[in-house]
């Protein structure tokens, strides 16, 4: 990017700005994108997993953002099906609801409550349209109870099916810029912006330090897009010239429970009605449940925790719901992410609003910002805003990615057909192979190749979760995951899903990627502190700010010391690229 230049660089490497960089690199774009952390280590890892048209938006009468919603997520589906999966939401309705789904009005005796809320599902279905899942159902108190068996059965009275998508947010957004890095685009995480060039009044470079080296870099580019999320305010500072975008973080807070304390099946729970308006959703994942969100203003954007009062919150309308007895003990893990709400100090200069969803604006020095929006709609910000680039150079606009697949996709049912026969080959079980599939579609081969090259890398990493040592082969090579906890926290989820977090794995999986890297031994055990005090920092039992570990961590460390017939630190292993040479 320094010595060349780009046509267009992208500040932020979340969803938003590896769709910008993929729309843009299949215009014909040079493209450059820089993150100052790890892809998705934002707002992109902090979602409720959900690809889905937002039903709570119908009663509030945001049919354009619940139209826009539905179509993407059709898309998504058809543009890389092995990465999203049909969902399935048990509705339930029970008698004393006053607004479920945030209905606007409700008659005298709630009379013909049922019929708005069916209403409502009915347009939801009728939106999707073609590219819809499956119709929604109304179904008996006793369906409702085997299909979602946690449901309290005092006043209620039926429930609604309704179908959406799922999706791992973190792979969706690794997928997206593998796709974008396919058609030429260039990137690079641990890159951030310092400042800019200024010549005439208009950006002409921005100076780039890499975070890892210190080394400073200085990239040209005739187009600079914002892509930061509720860093975009701050981005637009670095121009010194005067902005008129203010951004309002939103908290939204999801905890994570193992099944046997929540039980569930493989159907999704929305609890309709909550103290504040908002629908809470109930959702399996993996091996365990999700349960979220909240949504409070303001907070510490660059340190995203979750409080007593968000906790209490959510296990206070699970409680009202459902028959269980959970305390903050029964949660595995929290985590916390903010979401950009957008509004103008000038609402005369924004250059467009073009959806109620997100925002595509002006901003100093020529830059293009991007904000606002959902993981749902993904694709349809990067076109609004590389049509918004487009027209500057005198371009027409385009919907080229609406017919593009994404990486992983082409060869998947071929792939498919064929993995179960090679992951039995490799002692692999059923559930790592759906794993497989759904992180990373027809580019499995080559986690396949990793572990058929030496079978201790086909192990599980923990016990009860997916996830094997293959994988993280696959992160340093062909991911740029560089520190630990990029592995354990996005390029596996493992920090959200694992009892310990991940601690107990932590020294095994740096000396593994000490391996591929290239790391001394004082660099890997660097990387196992830092992990620890992340971890530390999210911990029940203690912030670990201090670099101290709780109790649990110093057992998970002294079971991790005491696997040395896994040490990596001597390993070697030689095996092909992905495409098998």
């Amino acid at each position: 990017m320094a010595a060349e230049g780009v046509d267009v660089l992208i500040i932020g490497g979340g969803i938003t700005g590896v769709s910008v960089a993929m729309d843009a690199a299949a215009r014909g774009y040079r493209v450059g994108l820089v993150e100052r952390h790890d892809f998705a280590s934002g707002t992109s890892s902090k979602s409720t997993k959900l690809v889905h048209g937002g039903i709570r938006y119908l009663p509030q009468f945001d049919f354009v953002l619940v139209r826009e919603a539905l179509v993407e997520r059709g898309l998504l589906f058809r543009n890389a099906p092995w990465i999203v999966r049909p969902l399935a939401f048990i509705l339930p309705l029970y008698a004393n609801a006053k607004k479920p789904l945030g209905v606007p009005f409700t008659l005298p005796g709630r009379f013909l409550l049922d019929w708005e809320v069916q209403a409502g599902l009915l347009m939801y279905d009728l939106f999707s349209g073609r590219l819809g899942i499956k119709h929604h159902q109304r179904i008996s108190v006793a369906a409702a109870l085997q299909r979602a068996p946690s449901l309290k059965r005092e006043g209620l009275k039926h429930a609604f099916v309704y179908y959406d998508g799922q999706t791992d947010d973190t792979r969706l957004t690794t997928t997206v810029l593998r796709t974008a890095v396919r058609l030429g685009s260039l990137a690079a995480n641990y890159a951030e912006v310092t400042s800019f060039q200024i010549d005439g009044g208009q950006i002409a470079a921005a100076h780039v330090c890499d975070n890892i080296s210190g080394k400073q870099y200085t990239i040209r580019a005739r187009h600079v897009v914002n892509a930061g999320g509720v860093f975009a305010e701050k981005i637009e500072s670095l121009t010194g010239i005067h902005s008129d975008l203010s951004v309002k973080p939103a908290k939204g807070v999801h905890l994570v429970f193992s099944r046997d304390k929540l039980p569930i099946t493989d159907e999704a729970v929305v609890l309709p009605e909550t103290d504040d308006g908002r629908l809470l959703f109930i959702v399996p994942w993996e091996g365990r449940v999700v349960v979220g969100t909240t949504d409070t203003e303001g907070g510490d954007v660059e340190r995203p925790e979750t409080n007593a009062a968000d906790i209490a919150y959510l296990l206070d309308h699970l409680h009202r719901y459902l028959n269980v007895n959970l305390t903050e003990h029964d949660i595995i893990s929290t985590y916390a992410g903010y979401r950009p709400l957008v509004s103008s100090k000038d609402p005369a200069k924004s250059s467009a609003h073009l959806s109620r969803s997100h925002a595509v604006l002006d901003g100093p020095g020529g830059m293009v910002t991007i904000v606002g929006g959902k993981l749902t709609t993904w694709r349809r910000m990067a076109e609004d805003t590389v049509n918004h680039v487009a027209r500057r150079d005198g371009n027409p606009p385009s919907q080229l990615t609406r017919q593009l697949y994404l990486e992983g996709t082409v060869g998947w049912p071929r792939v498919e057909r064929e993995v179960q026969r090679r992951g039995t080959k490799l002692g692999l079980d059923l559930d790592i192979l759906e794993h497989l599939g759904q992180s990373f579609g027809a580019n499995l081969e080559s986690v396949l190749q990793i572990a058929a090259a030496d079978h201790r890398l086909a192990r599980r990493i923990v016990p009860d979760l997916p996830y094997i040592l293959a994988e993280v082969v696959q992160a340093c090579r062909y991911e740029m995951a560089m520190t630990v906890d990029d592995v354990l926290s996005r390029r596996t989820r493992l920090v959200l899903e694992d009892q310990q977090q991940g601690v107990g794995v932590a020294r095994e999986i740096a000396q593994l990627m000490a391996h591929e890297l290239g790391w001394d031994q004082a660099e890997t055990e660097r990387q196992v502190r830092a992990y620890y005090k992340i971890v530390g920092r999210n911990y029940s039992e203690g912030d670990g700010a201090d670099g101290s570990t709780t109790p649990q961590q110093q057992a998970a460390l002294r079971q991790s010391g005491a696997r040395e017939e896994d040490d990596w630190s001597n390993a070697t292993i030689e095996i092909g690229d992905a495409s098998g040479k």
